[in-house]
């Protein structure tokens, strides 16, 4: 790599000036704080603009990199914004925000605007890149648990390959884009805002987010809903260990579902040989990639998963997985490429959102790898001791961040806010990507932790369907008084 020349902004010459100077010297992230966000009509009723941030918090006076954000005015008698974030990492807080109308109640909505924003190196906001459209299709379509040496070699390749496509294309973001950067941008942007103090909604990864910033801020919490939580003190080994459970768990209850319904592709009508048949699916998808009418690609076995797990998140998607799933067994992968395809970003013209290169930098960041490719084949082996239908693949290796180009800041301790108001906790009992006993330890973890439990099927509780859940929040976020510590709403 070439040396790159340092270009002196016109604050960092200020700064310099000012320290010949005897005078107080002033907090150098002030300005960043007293930002007014400049507003302007972006359709629809919402309004966008750009938040300045440092990129190196430890160098506030250096490089600015901007956040993309955007609103829905409050349209009652307003009490401050609620900011959103929709998880992943990765997911866009702009996309998701322009759903404020089904995904935030009216009553909220009346009393908030609803505030979304895409977080350090995702959508809209110095988004990092890592691969082309077509690097892409092949990537995601590669076997994750290889047959041969000869596999595993081309899995290895592919890893690397993609991490030397980040650090060409996103190096200098690459060690400024974890969580606890987000949420530092995350309380410039609250006073940017004009609120004292902090009204969130994050769900999934979102709910790690807000832990964070009630760590790093206590005193700047207002109320914050952490729906489908994840427990902080978990290894990226327990992490998809619990998790390929998890889609287990979904799956079965997808299966006892299936079996009350008249197009369902499973006729024996009993769990485990259910599963057998879907194994059967995944390896002839791996001998022999499924047809695929829109375009020229196949379905091959690592697609065929993603396509399945997809719509598990979702109880309202569970029809067209069996519309997929009858399909596949007919050697027609269409249907469950279209799932894949949007658990991935890909648009119809072959290009792809950044989410996916987005999570693989957050993650690679945020949490420690085994160092050697041997090392992730035993935590892999782990997930499959749990979970011997998913875990081979949701914990698939290697990856690209065994030979990622920046170190990670894992930390595996708990998070505590300590000195926080009430922090309301939603756990979902049968949800298949944030397991619930994880949404049991974050609450246990956070000092004021409040746990909401219900009873039910799919990701993330609020706005589900339960008017129970709904209420509750909708309660404690307009007139920030929490559910009682162990509620549970009941099965709808």
């Amino acid at each position: 790599m070439g040396r790159l020349l340092r270009i002196f902004s016109p604050a960092v010459i200020g700064l310099l000036v000012s320290g010949f100077t005897t005078g107080p010297q002033q907090d150098p992230l002030t300005s960043f704080y007293n930002q007014r966000p400049a507003w302007s009509d972006c359709g629809g009723g919402f309004q966008c603009a750009k938040l300045k941030v440092p990129l190196d918090y430890a160098k506030p006076a250096g490089e600015r990199i901007e956040l993309a954000l955007i609103r829905l005015p409050a349209t009652g008698q307003r009490i401050g914004s609620i900011v959103l974030n929709p998880g992943g990492p990765g997911g866009s807080g702009i996309d998701y925000a322009k759903q404020a109308k089904t995904q935030v109640s009216a009553d909220v909505r009346a009393r908030f605007d609803v505030v979304g924003f895409d977080p350090r190196g995702v959508g809209k906001s110095t988004p990092v890149r890592c691969l082309t459209g077509p690097q892409t299709d092949a990537y995601v379509a590669l076997d994750p648990t290889p047959d041969s040496a000869a596999e595993t070699k081309k899995l290895q390749e592919a890893s690397r390959a993609y991490a030397k496509g980040c650090q060409a294309r996103s190096g200098k973001l690459l060690a400024h884009v974890g969580t606890a950067d987000a949420a530092r941008d995350m309380d410039v942007m609250r006073a940017a805002l004009g609120d004292k103090k902090l009204t969130y909604l994050g769900k999934s990864y979102g709910t790690y987010l807000g832990a964070t910033y009630a760590d790093l801020f206590p005193s700047k919490v207002r109320a914050l809903v952490l729906d489908g939580a994840l427990d902080p003190t978990l290894t990226m080994a327990q992490i998809n260990s619990h998790q390929s459970r998890g889609f287990e768990v979904a799956f079965t209850a997808f299966l006892r579902d299936c079996f009350e319904q008249k197009d369902c592709p499973f006729p024996t009508h009993e769990v485990g040989a259910s599963f057998a048949k879907l194994d059967a699916l995944f390896k002839r998808a791996d001998s022999t990639p499924l047809r695929n009418s829109r375009d020229d690609r196949k379905l091959t076995e690592a697609l065929a998963v993603t396509g399945t797990l997809m719509p598990l998140y979702q109880r309202d998607a569970w029809p067209y997985l069996r519309r997929a799933l009858t399909a596949a067994f007919k050697g027609d992968g269409t249907i469950l490429l279209a799932f894949a395809d949007l658990y991935y970003g890909r648009e119809a013209d072959g290009s792809y959102s950044n989410e996916n290169d987005a999570n693989t930098a957050i993650n690679c960041r945020d949490h420690a790898y085994p160092g050697t490719a041997a090392g992730y084949a035993r935590m892999t082996r782990k997930s499959v001791s749990l979970a011997p239908h998913f875990g081979p693949y949701v914990s698939g290796g290697p990856t690209p961040c065994l030979y990622w180009p920046v170190k990670s800041l894992a930390s595996v301790k708990p998070l505590r806010a300590k000195g926080a108001a009430p922090i309301v906790v939603v756990g979902t009992t049968r949800d298949p990507a944030t397991p619930y006993k994880w949404a049991q330890a974050m609450a246990s973890q956070l000092s004021s932790g409040v746990l909401l439990s219900f009873d039910g099927d799919g990701h993330t509780a609020y706005r589900s369907g339960s008017s129970c859940v709904d209420e509750a929040i909708d309660h404690y976020l307009i007139d920030g008084v929490p559910p009682k510590n162990g509620t549970t709403c009941p099965k709808i």
